[in-house]
C-alpha cells in the first residue's frame, strides 16, 4: 500500500507542476496577481507531495520490501541500515526521485523566501522551475517508475554496488545533486528575465544567492567525491579525469564564471546578455551531466544506467531545454541595454579575463568528453581521452586564471592602474620566486610542473592575504584600527579571501603530493618491509574477518620512522556475497604532513600478496582546499548584502570612527574601499 501511494503522490504532483508552469506564467503576462499568487502555493504542494513520494520509497527500502522492483534490485535483507537509506538515491530510478524532490525544495524555498521579489518575476521563475520538474517527473514516470511491484515476492533482493556501500554515498550525492539542481534557478531567473525584457543590478542582486548556495554545495559535492574515490577504491589517486567527474566540473567551472559575472551586473550594470547566457548554459551543463550519467553511453562507477532507451527521453529533454532557452536568448538578448562602459585594465576586465578562461576551461573539459562519444556514434571508431589530453590543456590555462586572481582584486571598478596593483604584490613576486628557485633546486633534473604549482600557490596565497591586509590598513594603522577594520569588513569581502586561499591550499596538495609521493607495488609475504621516505612498512601478518554482509582477509602493517611506532594499518579484501564481488578497503593514516596508505590485493599462493603502499604528502590539504571554498562562499551568503531582497543598510547620521568608511585619510577612489550595498530595493 506504501508504494502505491508513493506512486499516487509523484502522479499528483505531476499534476500540480503543470498548474504551477502555467497559470502563474499566463498571470504575469495578465498582470493578475491572483494567479501569480497560485504559483507559490503550488510550488509549496508540489514539495510536499513529491516529498511525500520520496519517503515512501525510503521506507520500502528499508523494511526491505522486495515486492517493489527497485528494492529488489539495489537492496537485500542484510544490507545495514544506512546503506537502506542511502541505497535510495544510489541507482538509476532512486536518483531520479532525488533530483525531483531537491528541485521542488528549491521552488518551495522561492516560494516561501521569496516574498521581496516582484511578484511578476517571481510568478514566471516558479513556472519555469516548474516545467523542470515536469520534464524529470515524467521521464520517472514513464521510463523509470521507483513504484513497479513484482509478484511473486522474492525471498531476497539482488543487493547494492558493494563500492557504494561506503559512508561517502551517504552524503556525496546529496551535496551534488543540491548543486546540480541548485543551477536551475540561475536558469529559472535567466528565463524570466528575457521574457520580461528587463535585468538589471537587482536582478544580478536576487540571482546571485541562489547561485552562490547551488556553487557551495556542489564545491563540497565534488571535494567529497574526489575524497571517496581516494580512499574507496584503492588506487592511491583522487580525480582521473572520468567522464562523470567532468561531468561534475563543467558546471561548477561556469557557475563559477556565472558568480564572477553577477557581480559586474550588480556593481556596473553591464555584462548582462552574457550573464544570461552563463546562467542558462550552467544549468544546461548540469543536464548533460545528467543525460551521460543516465542515458548508457558511458560505463562507470558512477554511472546509474545502462539501458539506451532511457537516454531518447532525456536527450529529448535536454535538446528542448538547451534549444529553447537559446532560442529565447536569440530573440530577447538584442533588446538588452548595453549598460556601463569600462576600460579594460579594470576591475570589470579582470573579471571578464577571468570568465573567458574558464570558459575556455569548460569548453576545453566538455571537448575532451564528448568527442570519444561523438566519434563512436558517428563512426565506430574508439579513442580515449584521459589524463594526459585533459593535463596538457588544463594546465596552461590554470596558469593565466590563478595569476590573475591575485591581481584582480586590487583593481579599480571602471578605470585602473595596473602597475600599481602589481607595485602592491611586490612581496608576493619576491616570495613566488624563491619558491621558484627553492623548488627547481630539489626537483632538478625532472619535470618543470612542480615549480610552475609552487610559484602559483605562493603567489596566490600571498596575493590573497595583501589584498586583505590593504582592505584593513595592515601595518599603516593602529593595530585595534585595523582589527576594527577587519570586523566591519562585509562578510563576501571575507569570504572571497578564504575561497581564493582555498583553491591556493588544493594547488599545494596537488603540487607537493603529485611530486614528492612515494609507493611501492609488488608481492610481501609476512616479516618483509618496505621502505617508503622516512617510513618502514612492515607486513605483520593477515588474518579473516567478517564484516555485517561480507568476509574480509585483512592485513596488519606496522608502520615506524627511525625506528618509532608511527601507526599501525588495517587493509583488506573483502568478499560480498550479494552481488558477488570482490572490493579493496585502504588503510591510510591521514596528518597535516602526510598520508600513510596500504592496500592489499590477492595472494599469490606462495604465502605472499600484492601489496600497494604510498606515502603522500599534504594530499589531505586538496581536501582542505575544497572545503575552504565551500566555506568562503557559505560565508559570503551571509552578507546581509546577497540576502534575497534584503534591503540596503541606511547611512547613519553620524560616522563611527571605527568603519572603514569613516577614515578621514582613506582616499575615496581607493579599490580596496569596502564596496557600499546596491541601492535600497523597493519591495514588491
Amino acid at each position: 500500500m506504501i508504494p502505491e501511494i508513493g506512486h499516487y503522490a509523484a502522479i499528483l504532483a505531476l499534476a500540480v507542476a503543470l498548474v504551477q508552469g502555467t497559470l502563474p506564467l499566463i498571470g504575469a503576462a495578465r498582470g493578475d496577481r491572483a494567479w501569480m499568487a497560485i504559483g507559490s502555493s503550488a510550488a509549496i504542494t508540489l514539495f510536499l507531495l513529491v516529498a511525500l513520494a520520496y519517503g515512501c520509497l525510503t521506507w520500502a527500502h528499508v523494511v526491505s520490501d522486495f515486492s517493489v522492483v527497485n528494492v529488489v534490485e539495489n537492496s537485500h535483507h542484510d544490507k545495514p541500515l544506512l546503506y537502506k537509506i542511502a541505497g535510495v538515491w544510489g541507482n538509476h530510478e532512486g536518483s531520479l526521485m532525488l533530483w525531483s524532490l531537491i528541485l521542488a525544495l528549491y521552488g518551495a524555498a522561492v516560494a516561501l523566501f521569496g516574498g521581496n521579489l516582484p511578484a511578476s518575476l517571481r510568478a514566471r521563475v516558479l513556472g519555469v522551475q516548474a516545467w523542470i520538474s515536469i520534464g524529470f517527473l515524467l521521464f520517472m514516470l514513464l521510463t523509470s517508475n521507483p513504484f513497479l511491484r513484482l509478484f511473486p515476492a522474492p525471498p531476497d533482493g539482488n543487493g547494492l554496488n558493494p563500492l557504494l556501500q561506503d559512508p561517502g554515498l551517504a552524503f556525496h550525492p546529496p551535496f551534488l545533486y543540491l548543486g546540480y539542481v541548485g543551477f536551475s534557478m540561475a536558469f529559472a531567473f535567466a528565463i524570466a528575465a528575457l521574457i520580461e525584457g528587463k535585468v538589471d543590478p537587482a536582478w544580478a542582486r536576487w540571482v546571485r544567492p541562489w547561485t552562490l548556495v547551488a556553487w557551495c554545495f556542489l564545491t563540497i559535492g565534488i571535494t567529497m567525491g574526489s575524497w571517496w574515490a581516494y580512499y574507496t577504491l584503492g588506487w592511491g589517486g583522487w580525480w582521473y579525469w572520468d567522464p562523470v567527474e567532468n561531468a561534475s566540473l563543467m558546471p561548477w567551472l561556469a557557475g563559477t564564471a556565472l558568480l564572477h559575472s553577477a557581480i559586474v551586473v550588480e556593481k556596473r550594470d553591464t555584462l548582462k546578455s552574457w550573464t544570461i547566457l552563463l546562467a542558462m548554459l550552467t544549468f544546461s551543463l548540469s543536464l548533460l551531466g545528467t543525460f551521460l550519467v543516465r542515458s548508457g553511453v558511458l560505463t562507470s562507477v558512477h554511472a546509474f544506467a545502462v539501458d539506451p532507451k532511457r537516454g531518447v527521453f532525456i536527450l529529448g529533454f535536454l535538446v528542448f531545454a538547451v534549444g529553447g532557452s537559446l532560442a529565447l536568448y536569440a530573440w530577447r538578448a538584442p533588446s538588452l541595454k548595453i549598460g556601463g562602459l569600462f576600460q579594460p585594465i579594470s576591475r570589470e576586465g579582470a573579471l571578464v579575463l577571468n570568465n573567458l578562461l574558464l570558459a575556455t576551461l569548460c569548453g576545453t573539459v566538455l571537448l575532451g568528453t564528448l568527442y570519444p562519444l561523438a566519434l563512436d556514434a558517428l563512426t565506430g571508431q574508439q579513442v580515449s581521452v584521459g589524463p594526459p589530453y585533459f593535463n596538457s590543456v588544463v594546465i596552461p590555462l590554470m596558469v593565466p586564471l590563478v595569476g590573475a586572481m591575485a591581481v584582480g582584486p586590487l583593481m579599480a571598478w571602471k578605470r585602473a592602474d595596473l602597475a600599481g596593483a602589481l607595485a602592491r604584490l611586490k612581496a608576493a613576486f619576491a616570495l613566488a620566486a624563491i619558491a621558484a628557485l627553492v623548488t627547481f633546486w630539489t626537483v632538478y633534473g625532472g619535470s618543470l610542473l612542480p615549480v610552475l604549482g609552487m610559484v602559483l600557490v605562493v603567489w596566490l596565497l600571498l596575493g590573497s592575504l595583501i589584498e586583505f591586509a590593504l582592505r584593513v590598513r595592515l601595518f599603516t594603522v593602529p593595530l585595534t584600527q585595523s582589527v576594527a577594520r577587519a570586523w566591519h569588513l562585509p562578510r563576501s569581502s571575507w569570504g572571497m579571501t578564504i575561497a581564493h586561499m582555498g583553491l591556493g591550499l588544493t594547488i599545494l596538495g596537488i603540487t607537493i603530493s603529485g611530486t614528492w609521493s612515494s609507493d611501492h607495488l609488488g608481492v610481501m609475504r609476512p616479516g618483509d618491509t618496505a621502505h617508503l621516505g622516512p617510513y618502514a612498512f612492515t607486513l605483520a601478518g593477515t588474518a579473516p574477518v567478517k564484516g555485517p554482509n561480507f568476509t574480509a582477509r585483512q592485513a596488519t602493517f606496522d608502520v615506524t620512522r627511525d625506528g618509532e611506532p608511527v601507526a599501525i594499518l588495517h587493509p583488506e579484501t573483502r568478499h560480498f556475497t550479494v552481488p558477488p564481488m570482490d572490493t579493496t578497503k585502504a588503510a591510510i593514516r591521514s596528518s597535516p604532513f602526510d598520508d600513510l596508505y596500504a592496500v592489499i590485493g590477492d595472494a599469490d599462493g606462495h604465502g605472499g600478496y600484492a601489496v600497494r603502499l604510498y606515502q603522500k604528502p599534504l594530499v589531505s590539504w586538496i581536501w582542505l582546499g575544497g572545503a575552504a571554498m565551500m566555506l568562503g562562499g557559505a560565508l559570503s551568503l551571509t552578507d546581509r548584502r546577497l540576502r534575497v531582497g534584503a534591503p540596503g543598510r541606511k547611512r547613519r547620521p553620524e560616522a563611527d570612527p571605527h568603519r572603514p568608511e569613516a577614515d578621514p585619510h582613506r582616499p575615496e577612489a581607493d579599490p580596496h574601499r569596502p564596496e557600499a550595498g546596491p541601492p535600497r530595493l523597493q519591495e514588491a
